[in-house]
């Protein structure tokens, strides 16, 4: 029976896919070269982790770890959980430390990210959602990214959603600078895997080889990486899973998207009250993002935190 009701909920979406038009200020027409630009140079560059030269176990470490602290501490706990929806509050320090590693995630400004969000979450799966799969999953995932939309602009987006972000002087100076700041990880990472292969004895060739597999892996493959799992939200978790609630959208609980996403896949759970900060509604849906937060309540480093009140129903 379920395998029936999910085969008929695939063919529903297969047709309000092919009528769902794109968002009134997206046009196929007009290019956004800037992230066509970043998103193709990004994923070229991490090609060159086949390469053995750029191989190296430390650089590998680090790509794995980075996917779960930028991940889960950057893009979950801060962009989304703390500025898109306050769902919780921390000192103001760490919070921007947090917005550093989301930024260095390569999925742009805090303001425009929160903006993009909160416009996803007031019209979520109609026209004016900024990338619903509903248009195609393509789009959803990433084609999204790569037209000029309007809708997004400042005067548009940033002053309905996201005005509280920019009262933030931080966020304002990030907002200016953004190519710059993004480009520091990659001076800061290859600096160090330089350094630190010198004085552990490397010759300065090899010192180099190992500062350019710290960069590929820790900081290229790393993002990319995230990218993917970030976007997986927005195509994967709104077209296949199971929904707790009726959000009268097509929000989904995907199992996969979950585990990758550190609980951001729980989706149909956050979109019935997105300003919660825990997406677990039964225990086997395990939230890590909403455990790190626990920790940070436990010593002090978060409070207000806002938790479930409606219950799942059958």
């Amino acid at each position: 029976m379920e395998k029936e009701i999910d085969t008929a909920v695939a063919g529903l979406m297969a047709e309000q896919a092919a009528a769902l038009p794109l968002p009134l200020g997206a046009s196929e027409r007009l290019i956004n070269w800037r992230y066509v630009a970043a998103v193709g140079t990004y994923h070229l560059l991490a090609l060159l982790a086949f390469a053995p030269w750029f191989y190296s176990k430390a650089g590998v470490v680090l790509a794995v770890v980075g996917v779960y602290v930028y991940g889960a501490c950057g893009m979950n706990l801060c962009y989304h959980r703390l500025l898109a929806h306050r769902s919780f509050k921390c000192p103001l320090w760490m919070e921007h430390a947090f917005a550093l590693l989301a930024v260095w995630c390569v999925e742009d400004t805090p303001a425009r990210w929160v903006a993009t969000h909160r416009m996803h979450h007031h019209r979520s799966d109609e026209r004016p959602d900024p990338h619903s799969p509903l248009v195609n999953f393509f789009w959803s995932h990433m084609g999204w990214l790569f037209v000029q939309n309007t809708d997004l602009g400042r005067q548009v987006a940033y002053d309905r959603y996201a005005r509280d972000v920019l009262r933030d002087r931080f966020y304002r100076f990030v907002e200016r600078y953004v190519v710059w700041v993004t480009l520091s990880q990659s001076v800061l990472y290859f600096a160090a895997g330089f350094l630190i292969a010198l004085v552990l004895g490397d010759a300065p060739m090899a010192a180099l080889q190992f500062a350019a597999s710290i960069w590929l892996w820790g900081v290229v493959v790393r993002t990319v990486i995230v990218w993917h799992i970030t976007w997986s939200v927005n195509s994967l978790a709104h077209v296949f899973g199971y929904q707790n609630y009726d959000t009268g959208d097509h929000s989904r609980n995907n199992v996969l998207v979950a585990i990758l996403a550190s609980g951001e896949g729980w989706h149909n759970n956050h979109h019935s009250e997105p300003s919660c900060a825990s997406n677990q509604r039964h225990w086997w849906e395990i939230d890590l993002t909403y455990l790190l937060l626990r920790l940070f309540v436990a010593f002090g480093l978060a409070w207000d935190v806002q938790m479930p009140t409606r219950s799942p129903e059958a």
